[in-house]
C-alpha cells in the first residue's frame, strides 16, 4: 500500500491529505472535455521523473484508500487522482485512455514501462486512443 503507514494498515494523515487533495483535483479535471484534460497533464507533468511501478502503486492504493468511488468504476477519476499523486510526490506515470470493441467500452488507467497499475487483467483487451506519458530524457 502507501509508502507509509500508520498501524492497522491505513495510510498516515499527510498522505491520506494529499491523496484527498489529488480525488477532488481529478473529480474536477474528469469534467473536462479529453483534449483540455490532456494539455493540463503536459503542463503539469513537467519537470517530473518517471515513476516507478511501486510508486504508481503506493499512489494508486492511497487513492482508493481515501475515497470510495475511485475504489469503484470510476477509472478516469481513480486514474487522474493516481497520476496527480505520483506528481504531487515528484514522479509522473503514464496516463492512458483506451477503448475496446466489441462491445464498446472505454477505461483509463496509469501504466508504468508498459505495464498497468493494478488493473485487472482484461485491461489489457483496450487499446490507448489518448495518452499523457513521462517526459522523455534527452
Amino acid at each position: 500500500m502507501s509508502q507509509v503507514l500508520e498501524r492497522g494498515g491505513r495510510p498516515e494523515l499527510r498522505c491520506r491529505l494529499m491523496a484527498r487533495a489529488a480525488v477532488v483535483l481529478a473529480f474536477l479535471l474528469a469534467k473536462l472535455p479529453p483534449r483540455r484534460i490532456r494539455v493540463i497533464l503536459r503542463v503539469v507533468r513537467w519537470h517530473a521523473k518517471p515513476t516507478t511501478y511501486e510508486q504508481a502503486l503506493a499512489a494508486r492504493s492511497d487513492v482508493v484508500a481515501v475515497n470510495a468511488r475511485c475504489a469503484g468504476s470510476y477509472c478516469l477519476q481513480r486514474s487522474l487522482a493516481t497520476t496527480l499523486l505520483c506528481r504531487a510526490r515528484g514522479t509522473w506515470p503514464a496516463w492512458i485512455v483506451g477503448v475496446r470493441t466489441p462491445p464498446f467500452a472505454a477505461h483509463a488507467w496509469v501504466e508504468v514501462g508498459g505495464r498497468p497499475v493494478g488493473e485487472p487483467v482484461e485491461s489489457s483487451t483496450y487499446r490507448a486512443i489518448l495518452a499523457v506519458r513521462p517526459m522523455s530524457r534527452r
